[in-house]
């Protein structure tokens, strides 16, 4: 029997269950994940300290170095904690990631309509009024809620529950009224409330010098919220998008509207609004 026959007579005698596929589906999703998790944040050098750290761990181990493998111990005990307090708005964000995704299975399973029609047309206006204040270098911060809630947020400015319009953002944003100064903050497609300040950046020092105050408040509010935030630059008229602490640069009117009918819009929805547009364009 060659050693062909041995694997082939191997795999014959595992019969997993179908616990044990599911088993092995979720410990291949959660290495992903951390994985991911390394090679997004700032995480990604310690994580190859740790492995480091693991080898010779386990060297110790086999040559019975008894001093190192007690203070490696030691180590490891004390890490874990000191990890979670360091990493804690990267944890955060993972686990409200997963809340989402969850929640939006559990809804969809169980037959909730959520439905999100107000955002079709609360997207054309914003998508309007940032075009208009980009031509008028005039500086706005628009912050649109998703699953995080912004309660804290809408605290610290004024609450407008107003109905979204190019004239409105307009008069938010003029720099001689008393709300242009900080972010409106954008719930289920009304302007919920304005004039609200947003977190700082978890570290300004790896953002370019370039980007001004709003770019920067945009940034930190991405970084702590699954919320998309829109930047018009006061300087340039540059339309930007800040998401998971990402900033992405020079968008147009229609740019834009894509972008955030792909992020805002549900499946549902967006098969809908394109079979109209093309009746509308036949038409």
């Amino acid at each position: 029997m060659n050693w062909v026959e041995v694997i082939i007579n191997v795999l014959k005698s595992i019969k997993p269950s179908v616990f044990d596929i599911l088993d092995i589906i979720v410990l291949a999703f959660v290495i992903l994940k951390v994985i991911q998790f390394a090679r997004d944040t700032r995480a990604g050098g310690l994580f190859k300290g740790i492995v480091i750290l693991l080898a010779v761990y386990l060297i110790a181990q086999i040559v019975g170095m008894r001093v190192t493998l007690f203070l490696l111990g030691k180590v490891f005990s004390i890490g874990i904690l000191a990890l979670i307090v360091i990493f804690q708005p990267e944890l955060r964000r993972s686990i409200e990631k997963v809340g989402y995704f969850g929640w939006n299975m559990i809804s969809r399973l169980g037959g909730e309509n959520t439905s999100l029609s107000s955002w079709v047309s609360a997207i054309d206006v914003i998508c309007e009024s940032c075009d208009n204040l980009s031509s008028n270098t005039t500086g706005a911060l628009i912050v649109i809620e998703r699953e995080t809630k912004l309660g804290e947020l809408v605290e610290t400015g004024v609450v407008l529950n107003a109905e979204p319009s190019i004239q409105l953002f307009g008069t938010i944003f003029f720099n001689k009224t008393p709300l242009h100064d900080g972010a409106v903050i954008m719930r289920d497609g009304m302007i919920h409330a304005a004039a609200c300040f947003l977190p700082k950046p978890e570290n300004e020092s790896h953002i370019s010098s370039e980007l001004g105050s709003r770019h920067r408040a945009a940034i930190g509010m991405s970084e702590n919220s699954d919320a998309v935030v829109i930047v018009v630059s006061e300087e340039t008229g540059g339309i930007s998008i800040a998401e998971n602490g990402e900033l992405s640069r020079g968008y147009t009117k229609d740019t834009l509207r894509k972008t955030l009918r792909d992020k805002i819009l549900s499946d549902q929805i967006k098969p809908k609004l394109k079979k109209a547009e093309n009746k509308k364009n036949a038409s």
